[in-house]
């Protein structure tokens, strides 16, 4: 057996010896004492997504999107908030990922059900959105941000990225009739990349342009349940 390979294999029994270890009472996390005023923003936006996903349960698609955009609105805040008050931790990273979960990956899936042509697609594409989209967080747990240059960047497109890719599709079938079939290839292709070696860069600029792709599909969806669509 060669040096490389009882190296990784030590590497690997590291691994789960430190994963499968009991932790000593005194070494368990208190999860009241750590929640930050940051963690509790990112529960109010697990309380909204709760009740998007139950708008989506209910037949009212629009109305969902509006709640999904209002998690989407405390995520951001969390954030910002963690930032402003010197919050940030690996704690909280756990929980925000914990939270985009049910903000976006859920939403989506179930945004898709609405245009879906067939309970196949459905299952294929639902299906790929969480399972690519779970992967790309834990892979963010683990690595954190990666830096070039001084500039932030996530490894692969965000969950982010993939809702707003199936909210898009789902606004050009309620206004122009877009084919639910081409929608479903073209969203089952964006899930790979989230876990992919792309550099999505974390700048101002794409904050601000998803706030406006946010704010403008909102206005739509408003249309389109008012009836002016």
């Amino acid at each position: 057996m060669s040096q490389e390979v009882r190296e990784a294999l030590r590497e690997v029994r590291a691994r789960v010896e430190s994963t499968d270890r009991v932790l000593d009472p005194i070494d368990r996390t208190n999860v009241a004492a750590q929640l930050t005023g940051a963690d509790y923003i990112s529960l109010g936006a697990l309380f909204v997504a709760w009740g998007c996903a139950l708008l989506f349960l209910r037949g009212e698609p629009n109305l969902a999107l509006l709640a999904m955009f209002g998690a989407f609105l405390l995520d951001k805040a969390d954030g910002w908030y963690a930032r402003r008050t010197g919050e940030s931790s690996p704690f909280g990273r756990r929980v925000d990922s914990f939270i985009d979960v049910f903000a976006y990956l859920v939403p989506a899936a179930l945004l898709y059900r609405v245009f879906s042509p067939h309970m196949a697609a459905t299952w294929i594409v639902g299906f790929l959105i969480l399972a690519f989209g779970g992967l790309r967080l834990i892979r963010h747990n683990e690595e954190g941000f990666g830096e070039d240059d001084g500039r932030s960047y996530y490894h692969g497109t965000t969950v982010v990225h993939t809702n707003l890719v199936v909210v898009g599709n789902y606004l050009l079938a309620a206004l122009f009739g877009w084919s639910g079939w081409l929608a479903g290839v073209l969203i089952a292709a964006a899930c790979p990349l989230m876990i992919s070696n792309y550099k999505a860069y974390k700048t101002d600029a794409s904050h601000v342009l998803a706030g406006i792709g946010a704010l403008v599909a909102g206005g739509i969806a408003l249309c389109l349940e008012l009836g002016y669509l």
